[in-house]
């Protein structure tokens, strides 16, 4: 019957299956139980801790202090001033005025036929009549509109150049110098005197300055006394004589002219024709041109004083206050210090040639 045993191993066989997954199973759930227990015990075990709060850290307001002010001390009825600096401010700088061009139409003139010494080649110059004649022309042909736009230095040295060219002028037409016998015995024959006389005036000679007419005369008491009060003009313009201040051998110009009259001024003072003094005699001796009746009185308005040389007349004080600031410190020294009179040199008329 072996189908019968057949039958029989086949339900051992599953019962035996059944048993062992029945057995798998519960082991299986062993091992889940014993894991979740482990797993409790071991919670249990350990402390809780519980997490504190994060509180958000508090920022306090940043604390603002009234300013201090301390009370002002002052006393009844009196206000206290506070003293502030004025604020700099910076001014713009003055645009350089315009080199006036006309003062170089006089250079060929004087720098060809005038020295360094201020003499004149009146012998070479009278063969240049027409161009004198010319450059006089200029002078006279000016728009005054254009000589109104000048600065007051260009317009000093338009007048001490018209003057000086003019003076040369008036020597060239006379030139050599006439004289007679009768004459000879006062004044020197090479005297600009007998050129005076013979001409009824030097100083009378008539020219044209942008179209208006003048004298030599006239141009020095309409500009040189009055307008401009410039007393050191009277070093610059030439008498053409030994005496007269050296006539420059280049023209003047605005932009130099104030170093143009001071070294003018030095030059002179510093001749014996200018100044001197004799300490041996105690005495002081200044060019004729100082005297009032000529160019002394001109220094008053600019170099009078009250407070030095008392015991002389207000012309004379004001003419030695000028002198101090040209001469050297002992000189200055026995000017304010000593006494002493005041004499004029003679005059030398002859021609500076």
């Amino acid at each position: 019957m072996p189908y019968a045993n057949t039958k029989i191993e086949v339900s051992i066989n599953r019962k035996i299956t059944s048993s062992f997954i029945g057995r798998a199973r519960m082991t299986k759930r062993l091992v889940v139980f014993i894991t979740a227990l482990t797993v409790l015990i071991f919670i249990a075990g350990c402390p809780q801790v519980t997490p504190e709060p994060i509180e958000p850290p508090k920022v306090e307001p940043p604390k603002v202090e009234p300013p201090k002010v301390e009370p002002t001390k002052t006393e009844p009825n009196e206000v206290e001033i506070t003293k502030t600096e004025p604020d700099k401010v910076e001014l713009p700088k003055p645009k350089p005025q315009p080199i006036v061009s006309f003062h170089d139409k006089c250079t060929d003139i004087l720098s060809n036929f005038v020295n360094d010494k201020g003499m004149v080649d009146y012998k070479t110059l009278k063969r240049k009549k027409p161009q004198l004649k010319q450059l006089l022309d200029e002078f006279a042909k000016l728009d005054p509109n254009k000589y109104s736009s000048w600065p007051k230095e260009d317009k000093i040295a338009f007048w001490i150049n018209a003057y000086n060219i003019k003076t040369l002028k008036i020597i060239v037409d006379n030139y050599p110098i006439e004289s007679s016998r009768i004459l000879r015995i006062f004044w020197h024959p090479n005297s600009i005197r007998h050129i005076d006389r013979n001409i009824g005036g030097i100083s009378r000679q008539k020219f044209i300055v942008m179209d208006e007419e003048f004298t030599l005369a006239e141009v020095e008491r309409r500009f040189f006394r009055k307008e401009f009060d410039e007393p050191r003009v009277f070093f610059a313009i030439s008498h053409a004589s030994l005496s007269s201040p050296p006539l420059r051998n280049e023209p003047y110009y605005g932009h130099k002219l104030i170093q143009q009259l001071n070294d003018q001024a030095k030059r002179f003072l510093s001749s014996p024709q200018g100044s001197r003094i004799d300490r041996e005699k105690q005495t002081v001796y200044l060019s004729a041109i100082f005297q009032s009746t000529w160019y002394g009185k001109e220094f008053i308005s600019k170099y009078g004083t009250d407070k030095k040389f008392k015991d002389q007349q207000p012309a004379v004080r004001a003419v030695l206050n000028f002198l101090t600031n040209y001469i050297s410190k002992q000189d200055v020294s026995f000017l304010e210090l000593k006494n002493y009179p005041v004499e004029y040199i003679k005059y030398d008329w002859r021609l500076n040639e």
